[in-house]
């Protein structure tokens, strides 16, 4: 897998993936980032799912070209559907509404689990899924902000705590760390 095949957006994604995780890629596309994720030693393993047959085959025919296939299981479903008892430590939801990132992790009780870290990048509604998560009890562990193709994108890392908490409308579109100003950087003084 070359490196540069990951762009800004897909690299802010696999800096929040934990070392030696079993990883699901949810709306893979083209499984560039379990690709990635694997030659770079971060995974051990990986699940690249997506709800339609093209991009999964676009998927299978990368990890074939990769020599993965014993690495790589590929998956046609809908969200996380079926994956529940496959172990998985990290979970990337990306490329979809925050909406549409919603409606699968409430159609996957499964994910509330605290050893689960998710890695959500909403495309849109991000204040909808911050919401949801609050209600829900996931904690925000990290989020990462990039930029590709002149189009900026929110990458976060989240997992469950049954811990629900608050947050304001306009923390649900900037996010927590985003109105905090950095203490080392003098410019915003």
């Amino acid at each position: 897998m070359n490196n540069s095949a990951l762009d800004a957006r897909l690299l802010s994604v696999a800096a929040l993936v934990r070392r030696g995780a079993r990883f699901a890629d949810v709306g893979t596309d083209h499984a560039y980032l379990p690709l990635y994720l694997l030659d770079e030693g971060v995974i051990a393993s990986a699940v690249a799912a997506d709800i339609a047959e093209g991009p999964l085959a676009t998927a299978r025919a990368n990890v074939v070209a990769a020599g993965r296939e014993g690495e790589v299981s590929l998956l046609l479903a809908n969200g996380l559907s079926g994956m529940d008892g496959l172990g998985l430590t990290d979970i990337a939801i990306c490329g979809m509404g925050g909406e549409l990132i919603v409606d699968i992790l409430m159609a996957a009780p499964f994910v509330k689990a605290p050893d689960i870290r998710l890695i959500l990048q909403p495309m849109s509604r991000w204040e909808v899924l911050r919401a949801y998560l609050a209600s829900e009890g996931f904690s925000v562990l990290a989020e990462r902000y990039s930029i590709a193709a002149g189009r900026a994108y929110l990458s976060l890392a989240v997992s469950y705590t049954g811990v629900p908490y608050e947050v304001d409308p306009i923390t649900a579109v900037l996010g927590e760390r985003s109105l905090r100003i950095p203490e080392d950087n003098a410019s915003y003084t």
